[in-house]
């Protein structure tokens, strides 16, 4: 009869389900209805992706040929402009279809999937391919205008509320010269939208990419302007070396092998190439590739075929030098790529992009493209370059013998998990549930706060490892030697997975988010730091997953009455003096957590419901590897400048 039952009602909902239920989402609608679909979130990297469309746009004028500088400002209203010196988005009337007669200025800012990238010769390669940019800016704004200088006139048109025009497109004057033209995009996000984490930018995230961009677009002039009160700066970023200044930026922080930098291009048909790349005397490589200007992340077959012909290339030189003796093994392509900087950038007609993140460019064609040139113009450059070959070579034979040291001492490892019994390290406190999905890890500083975590947690679902001082710094150790180190065996057990990028599983993880739980002092930072290089070194899949966090334990107590209040930081606490101006009771620095009894450390720290945790992201893989060389390698000056630039950006932690 149950059944029956439910059979009749599941009959009934479906019969009532009609054309009536079908919602249509006109012009700009779909963007605001689901904008992590256009956007990737609503939050702070959301927010900026809204700027990173717009300059997309200029950088296709600029690799179209028609631009050479672009502008950049934060306003001090807190809007953002971008100008550009190119062609200017076209104003005349639409020529046809439900559009006919509405400026083309007005259809590419209100109509999804307008613009000048799909067929036709406005572009010949492009980055901004869905067509979807500048008009889900609009529709993500409180206010949007355009201003576009052609044949002599500006013209302006203003659009408010999520991309509703507020006035006809209009001439406004005349331009700078007879012969300016360009674009000038200036936006108001909508703090409705941006509601969770504000809609403030932080410069730092901006002049990141901005740098990145000028890198890839040779003699192109990026500018960044903040004319925020107190963030007053303006920065120029303009490389004559194009990926060649790229490739020296990023083994600034390191010891480059030798000075030169290896750097060849070609172009075909439809797609061309600019490869750059030089190694360093240390032991993890950074193959970045991009496609029309956009970062693939994941790689893609440019970067499967620059890999490839790599390998040969060198084996074949190794062999014909004498550096590889008939009865050695072939080096494998990870001893090749130990301490290599490269840069594979590549333009294309038609770019297939995996996913609309663009994280990878699956077009079979470039594959071939880059191998065949790899092969011909980098054998090249050995023979020209025999000191530098050489070194190269000797470089990739010690790390083939490191790399067999090393799958002993992985070995090892294993063996003494596996005669431990269960496999746990014997001060992991774990929980009882083995859902991956649903279990956390908190690596906790020191015995002690150890003890107080284990009483605060909640044990079906929080384990706790605390660890004894601070871990080897990876950056300056090959995995033989990581793997001896006592707390880094006991990481590895606790977490599972495995080691090492190439063998590391996040899907075997038996915990999915990993809590870095340590002082808000000199020795907690270090300890974060030492353990989010081990993490983004050995366990890189984790960091991509988003299952490492850093715990926020708060800054400041203090006290209403008989209550204690907990602030997160000094923002929190000029909030809560302006809204309890007339409070008198001290604030207490809270530095340790063992000030902290187990009751406080649950309700501000570890409870889900209270807590705050900051999740560790990878946007741009160049500027993450180039962050945890400054931060963790040798060069001391370099990281004194990074933090002393960017401490007072630390609201958010991405890298």
């Amino acid at each position: 009869m149950a059944t029956a039952k439910a059979n009749k009602s599941s009959s009934a909902g479906s019969a009532s389900y009609g054309a009536k239920d079908i919602q249509v989402l006109e012009g700009l609608d779909p963007v605001r209805k689901r904008p992590g679909m256009y956007i990737g979130s609503t939050g702070l990297a959301g927010l900026h992706h809204l700027i990173w469309e717009v300059v997309d746009n200029a950088v296709d004028e600029a690799m179209a040929g028609f631009c050479t500088k672009v502008v950049i400002t934060l306003q001090a209203d807190g809007s953002c402009s971008v100008t550009d010196n190119g062609r200017g988005i076209p104003v005349d009337p639409y020529p046809s279809g439900p559009h006919k007669g509405k400026s083309a200025l007005e259809v590419v800012l209100t109509v999804l999937h307008a613009g000048g990238k799909f067929g036709g010769d406005g572009y010949k390669v492009s980055g901004g391919l869905h067509g979807v940019g500048v008009s889900v800016v609009n529709a993500l704004s409180k206010k949007l205008v355009a201003e576009v200088d052609r044949d002599g006139v500006r013209y302006r048109q203003e659009f408010v509320d999520g991309g509703t025009p507020k006035t006809k497109i209009t001439k406004v004057g005349a331009s700078p010269s007879k012969t300016a033209t360009g674009t000038t995009i200036t936006f108001v996000p909508d703090p409705t939208i941006f509601a969770a984490e504000g809609t403030e930018f932080v410069a730092r995230t901006v002049t990141e990419r901005l740098q990145t961009i000028a890198f890839l677009n040779r003699d192109l002039e990026v500018v960044f302007v903040d004319e925020r009160a107190d963030k007053k700066q303006k920065t120029t970023y303009q490389y004559k070396g194009g990926i060649i200044d790229f490739v020296k930026h990023l083994n600034a922080s390191r010891e480059a092998l030798f000075n030169k930098v290896a750097n060849y291009e070609a172009s075909e048909a439809d797609q061309t190439l600019d490869i750059a790349l030089q190694w360093n005397t240390g032991y993890y490589e950074g193959i970045y590739g991009y496609a029309n200007g956009i970062s693939t992340v994941e790689g893609g077959m440019h970067v499967e075929g620059f890999k490839t012909a790599l390998t040969s290339v060198l084996n074949k030189y190794a062999r014909a030098s004498g550096g590889l003796k008939e009865k050695d093994e072939n080096l494998l392509g990870e001893d090749i790529r130990e301490g290599l900087t490269a840069i594979v950038a590549v333009k294309l007609r038609e770019p297939q992009f995996e996913g609309q993140t663009k994280a990878k460019l699956g077009n079979v064609s470039i594959r071939s493209f880059v191998q065949k040139e790899t092969n011909a113009k980098l054998e090249e450059w050995l023979q020209e370059n025999p000191t530098e070959a050489n070194r190269i070579v000797k470089k990739a034979v010690s790390a083939a013998q490191a790399r067999l040291a090393a799958k002993n001492a992985r070995n090892a490892v294993r063996r003494k998990t596996a005669l431990a019994g269960a496999g746990m390290p014997d001060k992991l406190k774990d929980c009882s549930s083995t859902d991956a999905s649903e279990t956390e890890l908190f690596i906790v500083e020191g015995d002690s706060a150890g003890g107080t975590a284990v009483d605060a947690r909640d044990p079906r679902t929080q384990a706790i490892l605390p660890i004894r001082g601070k871990i080897l710094n990876v950056e300056r150790a090959r995995m033989d030697k990581m793997l001896k180190n006592t707390e880094i065996q006991t990481l590895i057990t606790a977490i599972g997975g495995g080691i090492g990028n190439d063998e590391f599983n996040s899907e075997k993880a038996r915990y999915h988010k990993v809590v870095i739980l340590a002082d808000a002092d000199v020795d907690g930072s270090h300890i974060r730091t030492l353990l989010l290089t081990f993490f983004y070194r050995q366990m890189k899949p984790m960091v991509e997953a988003g299952y490492i966090y850093i715990a926020q334990p708060p800054l400041f107590s203090t006290e209403i009455g008989k209550s204690k209040i907990y602030l997160k930081d000094e923002a929190a606490k000029e909030k809560f003096l302006r809204e309890n101006p007339n409070h008198k009771k001290d604030f207490q620095r809270l530095k340790g957590l063992g000030e902290m009894d187990w009751q406080e450390l649950r309700s501000t720290t570890m409870h889900a419901d209270s807590r705050t945790l900051l999740q560790i992201t990878v946007d741009e893989a160049a500027l993450a590897e180039d962050i945890m060389s400054v931060l963790m390698g040798d060069d001391v000056e370099s990281r004194k400048q990074f933090i002393q630039t960017n401490a007072r950006d630390v609201r958010n932690l991405d890298f």
